[in-house]
This record gives C-alpha cells, structure tokens and sequence, in this order.
C-alpha cells in the first residue's frame, strides 16, 4: 500500500506539518510505503479556466495545457491507494495553495462546451483518505463553521478516495510556535493506523 500526503500548510515544523509527519509515521509501521507532498515546494500554476482537461470523454483525468508540476503530483496520487489532505484554515478556508491546488482537480470532470454542468468521470472510491485541519478556533468550530474539511472532502472524492477520518486542530494559534500536544499526536497515529487498515472513524 502507498500512502501519499498533500500538504498546503505555509510553515514548516507547524501543526499541520507535524501531524501529517504522525499519520505517515503510523502507516509507516503498519507497511505502508508513505510520501509528502509540500504545496509550498511544488511549482503548481493558477488554473486558467480554459476547460481543456474538460473536453474529452472517459474515465482517467483531462490533460491540463499547462507544463508545471500538477502532473506529476496527479501520477503519484494516482498510484497511491491512501491520501492525506491537509490544511490550516486561512480567512475561513483552507490556504491559497491548498485552493490553487484544489482548483486544478478540474481535470476529474467532464465538462465540454454547450453541458451547463460538469460530471464526475470516475465515481469510484477504490482509495481512502484522511482530512487534516487546524484553526485558531475550537476544533468543534472548525468542523462546523469552517469550509475547509467540506472542500478538501470534495477533493478526496474527485481523487477517488473515500474519507475514513478527520482530524480538526483547535486553538492552533495561541503561541507564535505552537506545538502539537500528546493527544493530537495520539488521533495523528491511530488515523494512520486506520488509513491503511480501512477502518472508518472520525476523530474531533
């Protein structure tokens, strides 16, 4: 089993970072082969909304015109049987590199000129996810009130996964180096465990 983590956090070493470090950790010693993916460090372009990753019909994704590293991190999530999305929560949703990111996932839609709405080209969940998420607010509030975990949910089911937890971090912001606590790194390792177990759960 390969585990592939997408991670659209800006710092380094932060909660976000080191949460998703936990999962992995934990798939990890269960034998999954695990990989992180930094949005920060990858060359990923704003979508130009041209739709012609829309145009053709069939199952596998659109080919998008534009020549970055999307592609590249589209083929390794495509080989992967587990992901993990995560973000913290900016202005009430996720990051701007997160959302760039997210954008570019229109290629998972056949959408030609002259339909009014887009359709899924693959409807399959033959993969598993996890949804990480941190906010300044209670976790109870970042699951409620933020958009963040509806869209990287949203994201997951384009990728073919079907989302079998979420960790929400709250109170992610009351130092200027915040530290993650022992029983967020508990919730990081048993998400771990169950991304490649299969177990579904969701942890608050």
């Amino acid at each position: 089993m390969k585990v592939t983590a997408i991670v659209g956090s800006y710092r380094k070493g932060g909660v976000i970072d080191t949460s998703v470090d936990e999962i992995l950790a934990a798939a990890e010693e269960c034998g999954a082969r695990v990989s992180k993916v930094r949005l920060t460090d990858a060359r990923i372009e704003f979508c130009a909304n041209c739709r012609t990753c829309t145009q053709l019909e069939g199952m596998g994704r659109g080919t998008c015109p534009i020549d970055d590293d999307m592609g590249k991190v589209l083929d390794e999530i495509g080989e992967s049987d587990g992901l993990v999305l995560a973000s913290p929560v900016n202005f009430g949703t996720v990051t701007a590199v997160m959302k760039r990111f997210l954008e570019r996932l229109v290629c998972y839609a056949y959408w030609p000129w002259g339909k009014k709405i887009p359709k899924v080209r693959n409807k399959q969940q033959n993969k598993r996810a996890i949804i990480v998420t941190s906010s300044a607010a209670p976790a109870f509030l970042v699951r409620l009130q933020s958009g963040s975990t509806g869209l990287l949910k949203q994201a997951a089911n384009l990728l073919g996964a079907k989302t079998v937890g979420v960790l929400a971090i709250g109170f992610a912001a009351t130092r200027e180096h915040p530290v993650m606590g022992d029983r967020t790194r508990l919730k990081a390792r048993t998400l771990g465990r169950k991304l490649v177990d299969g177990t579904s759960g969701t942890l608050k």
